[in-house]
C-alpha cells in the first residue's frame, strides 16, 4: 500500500509541474531593427495671422527677439523653444525645410500660463517680445 501511495504522490507531483501553474521568467522585449536609411520629410509650415517674423526664423534670431528661452529642447533635427510672458506661454517648433538645412520656426502654439487654455498667438508674441526688452 505504501508503494501505491508513494507512486500516486510522485505521479501527482509530476502532474502539478506540468499543469501550467508556474511563474515564467521575464523575457527581454524584442526591439525592432534600426532603420537602415532615413528619408527626409518636409514639415508643414504654419500660416496664421500675427506670426510674421516668427515663422521662418532661425533659433538665434528668435532668442535675440524674445530673450533666453525657458525651455530649449532638441531631438534629432527638430527643436522646441519655449518663452513665457506674464499671462501666456509661447512654444516655437523648429524643423529644417530640406535635408541638412538649419531648422527654422515652422509652427507656434500659445496658451495661458494659468490653466493652459489656448491663447491668441499674435498677442502672446507681442507680450513675450515686450518683456524681453
Amino acid at each position: 500500500m505504501r508503494r501505491v501511495l508513494a507512486g500516486l504522490t510522485l505521479a501527482l507531483a509530476a502532474a502539478g509541474c506540468s499543469s501550467g501553474n508556474y511563474v515564467r521568467t521575464p523575457q527581454a522585449a524584442s526591439i525592432p531593427p534600426a532603420a537602415t536609411g532615413s528619408t527626409f520629410r518636409a514639415p508643414d509650415v504654419m500660416q496664421a495671422r500675427g506670426t510674421d517674423g516668427v515663422i521662418g526664423s532661425e533659433a538665434n534670431a528668435l532668442t535675440r527677439r524674445f530673450g533666453t528661452p525657458r525651455i530649449d529642447l532638441s531631438e534629432g533635427d527638430a527643436r522646441k523653444l519655449q518663452f513665457t510672458g506674464r499671462s501666456c506661454v509661447l512654444d516655437i517648433f523648429l524643423y529644417p525645410l530640406e535635408a541638412g538645412a538649419v531648422p527654422v520656426a515652422t509652427h507656434i502654439a500659445a496658451r495661458a500660463r494659468q490653466g493652459g487654455a489656448a491663447a491668441d498667438s499674435a498677442f502672446c508674441i507681442r507680450e513675450v517680445e515686450s518683456e524681453a526688452d
